[in-house]
């Protein structure tokens, strides 16, 4: 075959277009200043995301700032290579060791990466109460789901796919990563609109408190949970759900 050599001339215009065509990472719709794995080393924060009032919620060596549930310490949870573990010692009811925020939010942008073990399930969730008269994180705060879509021994409904607003608003697409890879989630609470972001794709939009909100916790499995998405401000709760799920990245900015 006969040698093919470009000529400096030739090259620098392709030179040219890819640097053109590269050009700075994009980022997700709606947020500038959206974090995401690629922004920096695991759980920190760029000089960027600081000034646009990012804070850590994990600081990928210890537990500071949460606490398990209904408790005052932390049980179930490992933390690894920077990764904050959920045992999956809850049991199949997923009781026992949600782990929760100490802080309480209102309005606020977080942004997470995590992933689930294989056929696992687990949940991100917002506006938490405690108390005595709960058992859950469920009982009071809405779920953005985290499960795995591909592989769950269950058939799933259209709201038990990741990204959803569980049993409430199912994901208008499927933007899963598979088992064994992080997915990167942003939840948006502002003012009673919430947003749901799955690997850059806005998957769920509703408005907390609306007569279609009312409507869909009436005819669906929160009818029995009188303060299921009441309050309009509490705590921040990853579930253990009595699979394996791994975290990462976990920040917040007030709003």
């Amino acid at each position: 075959m006969p040698k093919i050599t470009l000529s400096l001339c030739m090259l620098a215009p392709l030179l040219f277009l890819g640097a053109c065509q590269s050009g700075a990472p994009k980022t997700e719709e709606g947020s500038s200043s959206a974090p995401s794995a690629e922004t920096g080393p695991p759980n920190t924060l760029t000089a960027a995301e600081k000034a646009d009032g990012w804070k850590l919620l994990f600081d990928g060596q210890t537990t500071n700032g949460w606490h398990v549930f209904n408790r005052d310490t932390v049980t179930g949870w490992a933390i690894e290579n920077g990764e904050l573990i959920a045992l999956g010692e809850a049991g199949l009811e997923g009781l026992g060791n949600d782990l929760v925020t100490n802080d309480e939010f209102e309005n606020f942008e977080l942004s997470l990466d995590w992933k689930v073990s294989e056929a696992g399930n687990s949940g991100v969730f917002f506006n938490v109460i405690e108390g005595p008269q709960y058992k859950a994180v469920y009982e009071t705060g809405p779920e953005y789901q985290l499960i795995d879509d591909e592989n769950f021994p269950m058939e799933l409904e259209d709201w038990q796919f990741s990204g959803a607003n569980y049993a409430m608003h199912p994901p208008s697409k499927k933007a899963y990563n598979p088992v064994g890879t992080f997915n990167h989630t942003r939840i948006i609470v502002n003012k009673g609109h919430v947003e749901h972001w799955l690997n850059g794709e806005k998957v769920v939009e509703y408005e907390l408190w609306t007569p279609e909100w009312e409507a869909l916790v009436k005819a669906g499995k929160w009818k029995d949970y009188p303060d299921y998405g009441r309050a309009h401000k509490g705590h921040i709760a990853l579930q253990d759900h009595g699979n394996q799920a791994w975290f990462r990245n976990v920040k917040i900015r007030v709003l």
